[in-house]
């Protein structure tokens, strides 16, 4: 699996892991320029390490939801183009805007995901959209936000099942995400990103009858 343009595996005390080349944005491990990405701390660092095919080239226009204090998403706006990082809580969307202070491709929004009326008029089509929400309807928000990306699009999940149902088994919780899915999307790629992120999956999709 080819990563994309902007991510190498560089050595970090004797180990080879992913990183990226940017400014430092949490206390991250820096060697020449470039910044540890730990897949123990992000779920699409999980899946680039684990050798998912997202399909990123480098230079896309993104749609992250679920941005957080900005761990990933910081990684992302490395390699990519225009990134529009939406976070719904207002505490680590501060420490998002501190991230983007350094990164003047990386547009914070405090809003909802599972809303996207209320960004519509600020985010342009995308390329891809990257998807890491801890909510219930998790397939729903990916269906809501299809509405960005073109048929050569791409949708990059991590499905959480605690988040869906804490009191059921993981597999037929992802089995029912993925069904949702498929609704809208032709799914590519599925895998579990333990030992990473436990009771995790993986997701690469497009929207239906698109090619990539």
């Amino acid at each position: 699996m080819t990563l994309p343009e902007g991510v190498e595996r560089r050595s970090f005390e004797g180990r080879e892991r992913l990183a990226t080349s940017g400014p430092p944005a949490y206390g991250e491990p820096v060697v020449d320029g470039w910044r540890l990405w730990d897949a123990g701390r992000s779920k699409l660092g999980a899946m680039l390490d684990g050798g998912f095919d997202t399909g990123l080239r480098g230079g896309e226009t993104v749609l992250y939801l679920g941005a957080a204090a900005g761990t990933t998403v910081s990684h992302v706006a490395d390699f990519a183009g225009p990134t529009y990082a939406v976070e719904f809580a207002a505490r680590p969307m501060r420490d998002l805007l501190s991230v983007a202070r350094d990164r003047e491709n990386l547009f914070p929004l405090l809003t909802d995901a599972r809303r996207p009326e209320t960004y519509a008029h600020v985010v342009e089509p995308v390329d891809v959209v990257i998807q890491d929400v801890a909510t219930r309807g998790q397939a729903r928000v990916a269906l809501e936000n299809r509405r960005f990306l073109g048929t050569d699009g791409r949708l990059i999940a991590a499905i959480k099942a605690r988040s869906e149902d804490a009191t059921r088994d993981p597999a037929p919780v992802f089995e029912d995400a993925v069904a949702e899915l498929e609704t809208g999307y032709e799914v590519l790629e599925t895998g579990r990103l333990e030992p990473s992120h436990a009771d995790h999956l993986g997701v690469v999709a497009r929207p239906e009858d698109g090619t990539f």
